[in-house]
């Protein structure tokens, strides 16, 4: 699914980034009196009235500064407002309009992008009548607010969620979505444009020469498949062009059944290729490791083995991940990598019928008893798998909040040992067959 975008733009020192704070219900951008202190930009992804966006906290636009600074935030704005399915300006209620704001809402007029204006800093609600000042916008009618503390804030969700357009739903049917992920340069798109046989994607040397999440549907051993050949990801975006990379990047993420992260290879793994496998891991997609330019690795026949090695034990979950060696640009098992995350995604989907998940369950009880918590006995009922893509599965206990992570681990691991699920995350949720609080 794609979810879209709402940027957040207004000049300095007008609350942006409190109000950002507001909507996410966490403290996630800084918040100073000083105006400015906001220069890069800063998303995240959240929910109101059943309705998923990401929003986006921008830097304070100022008009004609000379200042390098102030140039580079206006240029981030601007792309901020290309990608935006809807604006929010925030103004200063107490200051009352601008000759900023008024040359904002122009620039947004222009632009033709969908526009509310969220008066900031009204303290007297539901009686506050100085947000009507902005109805000189030209932008409809202003809802007021109190970022700071939360006042009217309900109110402006309400109007952002009614203003949203639809989330766009994919259409590829029971098309595999793999997205290839990684860090700039490692040969996402020569990987792509040889499994494709045809040079769809630009292919360059230059680091982040993908500059877009670009979709591409494949025929395959009769799958249907859909590429996404995605921008390099970064630890962090220095410049507009490479932050909306990253956003891209992170939905192509939460919308694949499958993420081939390529590591480079003679550079060996970093540790931003681990957090790229652990951002995959908890957004519940398969993963597929495949280490490109193998061709340019100095090796023996314990290479290979060995580098696997150092990979499992560096992250704990990898241990579930298939790990391949390729070289996009010879060629080499560039297929082999294909028909993995395809063996990846079906093991996604798998559903174990109800007898046999509780089987198991009292085979790896029976095997090893759950440990005495606070001098009672814990005990597992019963377990049901509950969804799959990515599995996941309900157990019934009489303790559900005390489960010991170690003894979970093991009953996840005798899970998998049992029903596989190579390469994707297995999710557990416990519950209790008591509605009374527990003592």
């Amino acid at each position: 699914m794609r979810l879209p975008v709402v940027a957040i733009v207004g000049r300095p020192n007008v609350g942006k980034s409190t109000f950002f704070n507001r909507v996410l219900g966490r403290r996630e951008a800084i918040v100073s009196p000083e105006p400015g202190v906001t220069r890069d930009l800063k998303y995240a992804k959240t929910e109101w009235g059943g309705r998923l966006f990401y929003v986006v906290d921008t830097g304070g636009l100022v008009e004609g500064s000379p200042r390098e600074i102030d140039r580079a935030v206006r240029q981030q704005v601007l792309r901020a407002i290309e990608q935006a399915h809807l604006a929010l300006l925030v103004v200063d209620a107490q200051e009352g309009a601008h000759p900023l704001d008024r040359w904002i809402a122009e620039m947004l007029r222009e632009r033709q992008v969908p526009t509310l204006v969220v008066a900031n800093k009204v303290d007297n609600l539901p009686s506050a009548t100085e947000h009507y000042e902005f109805f000189a916008l030209g932008l409809g009618e202003p809802v007021p607010v109190s970022a700071i503390s939360g006042k009217g804030s309900g109110d402006v969700l309400d109007r952002i969620a009614a203003l949203l357009p639809p989330a766009e739903r994919e259409e590829e049917g029971d098309a595999v979505r793999i997205a290839v992920v990684g860090r700039p340069n490692v040969g996402k798109s020569t990987f792509v444009n040889r499994v494709l046989g045809e040079e769809r994607m630009v292919v360059s040397a230059e680091a982040g020469t993908t500059r877009d999440a670009i979709d591409t549907v494949l025929e395959y051993d009769a799958r249907r498949i859909v590429f996404v050949d995605t921008a390099g990801l970064r630890r962090r975006a220095e410049a507009p062009l490479e932050f909306y990379s990253m956003l891209r990047a992170e939905r192509a993420i939460d919308r694949a059944d499958v993420c081939v992260l390529l590591i480079d290879a003679p550079l060996g793994a970093m540790k931003h290729d681990f957090r790229i496998a652990q951002r995959v891991w908890r957004a519940g997609a398969g993963l597929v490791l495949v280490l490109n330019k193998w061709d340019l690795v100095e090796k023996t026949a314990s290479t290979a083995a060995e580098y696997e090695k150092v990979l499992r034990e560096r992250v704990p979950f990898l241990a579930h991940v298939p790990i391949l060696f390729v070289s996009a640009l010879a060629g080499l098992r560039v297929k082999r990598a294909i028909d993995v995350a395809l063996e990846v995604a079906d093991a996604r989907r798998q559903r174990i019928p109800t007898p046999q998940v509780n089987r198991r369950l009292r085979d790896l009880v029976s095997a090893l008893q759950p440990p005495q918590v606070r001098g009672r006995s814990l005990r597992f009922y019963y377990a049901v798998q509950v969804r799959t893509a990515p599995p996941v599965f309900a157990f019934w206990t009489n303790l559900p909040k005390d489960v010991p992570q170690h003894y979970m681990r093991y009953l996840i691991n005798g899970f998998r040992a049992s029903f596989g699920f190579l390469g994707s995350p297995i999710q557990v949720k416990l519950r209790t067959r008591r509605k009374t609080k527990q003592t």
